[in-house]
Protein backbone atom coordinates (compact mmCIF):
# COMPACT_ATOMS: atom_id res chain seq x y z
CA UNK A 1 0.00 0.00 0.00
CA UNK A 2 2.95 2.66 0.73
CA UNK A 3 4.47 1.92 -2.78
CA UNK A 4 0.80 2.74 -4.57
CA UNK A 5 0.91 6.26 -2.28
CA UNK A 6 4.65 7.33 -3.38
CA UNK A 7 4.00 6.48 -7.18
CA UNK A 8 0.80 8.73 -6.62
CA UNK A 9 2.59 11.14 -5.32
CA UNK A 10 5.31 11.31 -7.58
CA UNK A 11 3.26 11.56 -10.92
CA UNK A 12 1.41 14.48 -8.77
CA UNK A 13 4.88 15.90 -8.27
CA UNK A 14 5.64 15.10 -11.98
CA UNK A 15 2.42 16.85 -13.29
CA UNK A 16 3.22 19.95 -11.53
CA UNK A 17 6.46 20.19 -12.64
CA UNK A 18 5.82 21.65 -16.07
CA UNK A 19 5.00 24.94 -14.41
CA UNK A 20 8.77 24.99 -13.14
CA UNK A 21 11.01 24.64 -15.59
CA UNK A 22 13.88 26.93 -16.29
CA UNK A 23 13.68 29.40 -18.87
CA UNK A 24 16.85 28.74 -21.47
CA UNK A 25 18.92 32.21 -21.22
CA UNK A 26 20.79 31.85 -24.28
CA UNK A 27 17.01 31.46 -25.96
CA UNK A 28 15.75 34.46 -23.93
CA UNK A 29 18.70 36.57 -25.09
CA UNK A 30 18.78 35.51 -28.46
CA UNK A 31 16.02 34.37 -29.70
CA UNK A 32 17.35 31.36 -31.10
CA UNK A 33 17.32 27.69 -29.26
CA UNK A 34 20.49 26.06 -27.96
CA UNK A 35 21.77 23.26 -28.23
CA UNK A 36 20.74 21.95 -24.70
CA UNK A 37 16.91 23.50 -25.66
CA UNK A 38 14.54 20.57 -24.53
CA UNK A 39 16.23 18.68 -22.35
CA UNK A 40 13.91 19.41 -19.46
CA UNK A 41 11.02 19.05 -21.23
CA UNK A 42 12.01 15.73 -22.71
CA UNK A 43 13.44 14.38 -19.65
CA UNK A 44 9.81 15.07 -17.47
CA UNK A 45 8.71 13.09 -20.38
CA UNK A 46 10.72 10.31 -20.15
CA UNK A 47 9.82 10.41 -16.27
CA UNK A 48 6.21 9.90 -17.16
CA UNK A 49 7.13 7.31 -19.28
CA UNK A 50 6.59 9.07 -22.54
CA UNK A 51 9.39 7.79 -24.73
CA UNK A 52 8.07 8.71 -28.27
CA UNK A 53 7.47 12.25 -26.80
CA UNK A 54 11.13 12.01 -25.07
CA UNK A 55 13.08 11.42 -28.57
CA UNK A 56 10.47 14.30 -29.92
CA UNK A 57 11.54 16.96 -27.59
CA UNK A 58 15.20 16.27 -27.50
CA UNK A 59 16.81 13.21 -28.89
CA UNK A 60 20.22 13.16 -26.74
CA UNK A 61 18.50 12.77 -23.68
CA UNK A 62 18.80 9.12 -23.38
CA UNK A 63 22.53 9.20 -24.30
CA UNK A 64 22.93 12.11 -21.71
CA UNK A 65 21.68 9.86 -19.15
CA UNK A 66 23.24 6.91 -20.39
CA UNK A 67 26.98 8.94 -20.17
CA UNK A 68 26.12 10.44 -16.36
CA UNK A 69 25.23 7.51 -15.12
CA UNK A 70 28.19 4.74 -16.99
CA UNK A 71 30.76 7.56 -16.39
CA UNK A 72 29.97 8.08 -12.61
CA UNK A 73 29.88 4.79 -11.96
CA UNK A 74 33.29 3.96 -13.85
CA UNK A 75 34.62 6.60 -12.31
CA UNK A 76 34.05 4.76 -8.62
CA UNK A 77 34.62 1.83 -9.44
CA UNK A 78 37.92 2.47 -11.50
CA UNK A 79 38.98 5.89 -10.41
CA UNK A 80 41.51 7.10 -12.93
CA UNK A 81 41.74 4.07 -15.13
CA UNK A 82 38.26 4.90 -16.44
CA UNK A 83 39.17 8.18 -17.85
CA UNK A 84 39.78 6.98 -21.51
CA UNK A 85 36.11 5.19 -21.13
CA UNK A 86 34.53 8.49 -19.68
CA UNK A 87 36.30 10.98 -22.65
CA UNK A 88 34.51 8.17 -25.27
CA UNK A 89 31.31 9.00 -23.87
CA UNK A 90 31.58 12.30 -23.61
CA UNK A 91 32.22 12.12 -27.19
CA UNK A 92 29.88 10.26 -28.84
CA UNK A 93 27.29 12.31 -26.70
CA UNK A 94 28.43 15.70 -27.82
CA UNK A 95 28.31 14.15 -31.28
CA UNK A 96 25.23 13.36 -31.16
CA UNK A 97 24.10 16.76 -29.22
CA UNK A 98 25.60 18.77 -32.07
CA UNK A 99 24.12 16.43 -35.13
CA UNK A 100 20.75 16.84 -33.50
CA UNK A 101 20.95 20.68 -32.93
CA UNK A 102 22.34 21.05 -36.48
CA UNK A 103 19.21 18.54 -37.34
CA UNK A 104 16.96 21.23 -35.42
CA UNK A 105 18.55 24.41 -37.07
CA UNK A 106 18.54 22.86 -40.75
CA UNK A 107 15.19 21.07 -41.08
CA UNK A 108 12.25 23.63 -41.30
CA UNK A 109 9.55 22.96 -38.86
CA UNK A 110 6.36 21.08 -39.79
CA UNK A 111 3.15 22.00 -38.29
Amino acid sequence: MPKIFILSAFSFLLEKADHYLLPCPFKYLTGYDCPGCGFQRSLLALLKGNFQESFHLYPPTVPILLTLIIGLSANYFWGSKSKILINVLFMITGSIIMISYLFKIFTPVVH
